[in-house]
């Protein structure tokens, strides 16, 4: 099998004459979490759904393990859409051993294999109700196990964590991993950078339709400079021009860019004339920093804020 899971090449796709995707080009290894971020209307599901072979580019290629039509590989394929469907009166064991049948299991098998995902992601007591009386969080994670059931080698989940409270998330997060854990490729999209940041290992930002950035997590924020931040005893002296020019602050408390050249000659200067140094903390830029700058426009924090409450 391929070292590649997923490969693209400047995808276009036009609606009404209109560049919905504009030129993506990804790369996925086979073994990886792969997080595709972007604003809302950004084009992250126009794309997923040209590299699984829902929809067609009008330029470009794509291949799943190696195989240019998509639809040849969707045995090995577990995807969950944006939009969630399952049938209200049905139980969450015969609506995963249904998904399961879909692609390929007996009913049997896949009855048997949904108790046991239910189990292991403790629902087991809520396996016979009608799913109209399961929570958002239950019914969502029921449509994930349902996309795994098969074993499938490459996992597309297109927002999996949208309108998920702090501990749904946090499950679902748990899911993908042993799945990864068990030789699975998941490739993601989301508009929430906190999942990207803990989860993936690299990451393809698309805005307005085009890859803005393609690369590990670690080379989105180190495309920013660390900042610092220092507390001193002393308010005033000589010391004080040996600060960097963007210094801000007051009341002893200063902050600034970290400089090229090192946090150690501000130090030995500050030490010298006798500043005080009672704190000093420098801090890396966050992944939503990058996304920020590398969206080019502001986005809602309250979806990362919400997962941290």
């Amino acid at each position: 099998m391929s070292d590649i899971a997923v490969e693209a090449h400047g995808l276009v796709k036009l609606f009404e004459g209109a560049r919905a995707v504009d030129g993506v080009s990804l790369s996925v290894p086979t073994g990886s979490i792969h997080g595709v971020l972007g604003p809302n209307g950004a084009g992250k599901t126009t794309t997923l759904r040209m590299l699984l072979g829902i929809i067609d580019p009008d330029e470009g290629w794509r291949a799943l393990f190696g195989e240019r039509d998509p639809l040849r590989a969707a045995s090995l394929i577990g995807y969950l859409p944006e939009e969630r469907g399952l049938y209200p009166s049905m139980t969450p064991r015969d609506a995963i051993g249904f998904l399961g049948a879909l692609r390929g299991l007996s009913q049997a098998e896949g009855r048997r294999r949904a108790m046991e995902l239910l189990e292991g992601a403790g629902l087991g007591e809520v396996a016979m109700r009608p799913i109209r009386t399961l929570s958002k969080g239950q019914a969502q994670t029921v449509q994930l196990l349902g996309t795994i059931v098969h074993k499938p080698r490459l996992l597309v989940l297109d927002e999996p964590f949208s309108g998920l409270d702090a501990i749904n998330q946090q499950r679902l997060e748990g899911l993908i991993r042993a799945e990864v854990a068990e030789g699975a490729t998941v490739l993601f999209s989301t508009h929430v950078i906190a999942h990207a940041e803990r989860l993936c290992e690299r990451i393809t930002v698309i805005a307005r339709g085009g890859v803005r950035f393609d690369g590990s997590v670690a080379e989105a924020r180190d495309r920013l400079p660390s900042r610092v931040q220092l507390r001193t005893r002393r308010d005033d002296g000589p010391w004080r021009a040996s600060l960097p020019a963007d210094t801000t602050g007051r009341d002893r408390e200063w902050r600034f860019t970290l400089p090229l050249t090192g946090i150690e000659p501000v130090l030995e200067a500050l030490i010298a004339g006798g500043a005080g140094i009672e704190a000093l903390q420098i801090e890396r830029p966050s992944l939503h920093e990058a996304f920020v700058d590398l969206v080019g426009e502001p986005v809602d924090p309250s979806d990362d804020e919400e997962l941290a409450a």
